[in-house]
């Protein structure tokens, strides 16, 4: 068992606590509970709705990693950055991060197993070494945790905005300005596969920056920060606007593109503060080949390449 211990600062209920500084969902949280991995002044608590008192001490045992038998995979994922605490990948599109019972096909963590690379506990079985998620349609950076320290470290930098990430689409209408976008996000009540804008949901603020148009006047390529880490955010915060990403049908594209074309939503650049050195790193993705090829032909390239860069997309943020 590996031990963490975590003060009470402010009354609150348990379960509400520990998700928090965990960063686990509720029901990861209430397994831990019920199966008597929490301890709050050393004693064992299974009650998940138990009101804390600040100054109180609450331990979690976290349990250790059973090992799995790895799935054979035939893909590989390119590795940005590898050291001892962390790994940041460039995500393929059309790859679920994570196994679920309604996931058939292969997923990251199956070829985070069949490669052997040491993982976090923090998260449920499935999720070990998983900080944060990319859909499965976008493409992109994400960061996985190796120990748990690090991934601790990491779930606060999410929760205190000190680590994020830059995102580039491409729309199907121009933007009528830069524009930010601050619309609670909740799951549709009409279509249960979709998120949406919705009264009584959980904030969400995006901003979107012009980038540049393609030839033919029809697409527009933008830069997303996100300022909260909701389920489809981008894509919800833009439909909430008119806009939408080329290829994503879900949130209402339409044209013959979507025909052949996966969505155009890449994890661009993500920045962090290093866990163990304290250094804030930016990591580069690649842009994904097919992307390219298609930009290649439909923009205008020598000013492509000056608007997406790294450095220019940062700046356009910020000032």
């Amino acid at each position: 068992m590996n031990q963490r211990n975590f003060a009470v600062t402010t009354t609150q209920r348990l379960d509400i606590f520990l998700t928090s500084v965990l960063n686990q969902s509720r029901n990861q949280v209430n397994s831990l509970i019920k199966n008597s991995h929490v301890k709050v002044d050393n004693k064992v608590q299974t009650k998940n709705g138990l009101k804390l008192k600040i100054s109180q001490n609450v331990q979690v045992s976290l349990p250790k990693l059973v090992p799995k038998v790895a799935k054979e995979v035939d893909f590989d994922i390119e590795i940005i950055y590898e050291d001892d605490d962390i790994l940041v990948l460039n995500k393929p599109a059309n790859l679920i991060v994570h196994p679920a019972p309604s996931v058939k096909n292969l997923t990251l963590v199956d070829w985070l197993r069949f490669k052997g690379i040491s993982l976090s506990t923090l998260s449920a079985q499935e999720r070990h070494g998983i900080v944060h998620r990319l859909d499965k349609g976008t493409s992109g950076a994400i960061v996985v945790a190796k120990n748990n320290i690090a991934h601790e470290k990491l779930s606060k930098q999410l929760q205190n905005k000190s680590m994020g990430r830059y995102y580039i689409a491409m729309i199907d209408n121009k933007l009528k300005d830069n524009v930010t976008v601050e619309k609670p996000i909740a799951r549709n009540p009409h279509n249960r596969l979709k998120m949406g804008i919705v009264n009584g949901g959980k904030d969400a603020k995006t901003s979107f920056i012009s980038l540049i148009q393609s030839h033919d006047t029809q697409n527009e390529i933008i830069a997303c920060k996100l300022f909260t880490g909701r389920t489809h955010q981008i894509r919800v915060h833009l439909s909430s606007i008119g806009r939408h990403i080329v290829g994503d049908n879900l949130y209402g594209f339409k044209g013959q593109k979507d025909k052949i074309l996966p969505i155009f939503l890449h994890a661009y650049i993500m920045y962090l503060i290093h866990p163990s050195t304290g250094e804030l790193m930016r990591f580069i993705a690649p842009i994904r080949d097919e992307l390219n090829t298609y930009f290649t032909k439909h923009f205008e390239l020598e000013s492509l390449n000056a608007v997406t860069s790294p450095d220019f997309i940062i700046r356009s943020f910020t000032t």
